[in-house]
């Protein structure tokens, strides 16, 4: 059994609140019986009122209580187990995590646009697996294939430049440690999404997308950034203390090199570049390009099929609520003959 909305769970505090009220309650009035006369003498002059009665009257009003917060929290039982079958392909974003993507030529960063990207295109996947990769002078595995998508958007929120220890952009690391994470003997369709702003220290990212290509990867570039640049601020809890500087002491400049990321693009079959400054162009691009991969059946799961129960603990309360207003507090003819509060002396 699971339970929907754990929340209203705080609403049976209720309960013990409505027994206090009730007990208060019947200590008051025996208190203004006494004031008035006599204990005896005012349960002669009336005769059919019942000891019984208000404690079935609280005891039915707390069962409905307890009914219709139950009924809020919604129990889910499992009833019938069926057979999942998924298709879909392996996906595997890489992101640049570079300093050079701290460079706010798009708002609010290049890095931050990056992960705004990556978590619009994972709202739009159906059934596919995703892999996250980070990279700068080298590259890192964030997340294994999965098909979690909450655990996946989760990791891409924590990735930083600190996160890599060697700094600069090593294009052709990414790719390789993506094609081990995808795995060679995998039948599973394989795209690689890798963003970054083409900055490219490296010499053997065309190597690694041939090679790629060869393992039936297929991979799409995202470029992010401008070509007219912007200087890369440093921080300290989010104040600004200074820009990047080279060993000149001279201010960096960081540049979108798209011809790079398009050359990768090209390396592999049915690969592609889009330029990242429109997020509803790339969503256009990837979702095209989506269309176009032949999907694979690579998963069949047992799983549970949870039926919601709430409808009859709401109905069960209605019924008691239902009943309550004909219990009188009066006394029951033959609850009466059974004297159970030795009430006829």
């Amino acid at each position: 059994m699971e339970l929907d909305e754990k929340k209203y769970l705080y609403l049976l505090f209720l309960l013990p609140i409505v027994v206090c009220v009730f007990l208060f309650t019947m200590y008051w009035k025996r208190r203004k019986q006494r004031e008035f006369g006599d204990i005896e003498m005012v349960k002669r002059l009336s005769p059919e009122k019942s000891v019984f009665k208000p404690v079935l009257k609280i005891v039915v009003l707390l069962l409905a209580l307890a009914c219709l917060i139950i009924g809020l929290v919604n129990p889910k039982i499992g009833t019938k187990m069926e057979t999942v079958k998924r298709e879909g392909i392996d996906i595997v974003f890489a992101v640049d995590v570079s300093k050079s993507m701290l460079a706010e030529d798009v708002a609010p960063s290049r890095l931050d646009k990056s992960k705004q990207l990556v978590s619009q295109i994972i709202n739009q996947l159906g059934s596919d697996r995703i892999g996250i990769v980070a990279y700068a002078g080298s590259a890192f595995p964030v997340l294994p294939v999965t098909s979690d998508y909450s655990v996946a958007k989760m990791f891409l929120q924590s990735m930083t430049p600190d996160m890599v220890s060697s700094q600069g952009t090593s294009l052709d690391e990414a790719i390789l440690l993506s094609a081990k994470i995808f795995g060679e003997k995998s039948k599973t369709s394989k795209l690689l999404i890798l963003i970054s702003d083409g900055e490219d220290h490296s010499e053997g990212a065309a190597a690694a997308a041939e090679e790629a290509n060869k393992l039936g990867m297929r991979i799409i570039t995202v470029g992010v950034g401008t070509e007219k640049g912007g200087t890369i601020p440093l921080k300290e809890n989010g104040v600004l203390k200074s820009y990047q500087k080279d060993q000149d002491g001279q201010t960096v400049i960081t540049k979108l090199n798209q011809e790079s990321l398009k050359a990768i693009a090209k390396a592999t079959k049915g690969g592609g570049y889009v330029y990242g400054g429109s997020t509803k162009e790339v969503l256009e691009y990837i979702k095209n390009a989506l269309n176009n991969i032949q999907k694979t059946e690579f998963e069949s799961t047992q799983m549970a099929d949870f039926q919601s129960q709430f409808q009859w603990f709401i109905g069960f309360a209605f019924l008691l609520l239902f009943l309550d207003i004909f219990l009188l507090e009066r006394k029951t003819n033959w609850i009466k003959e059974l004297n159970l509060f030795n009430e006829k002396k």
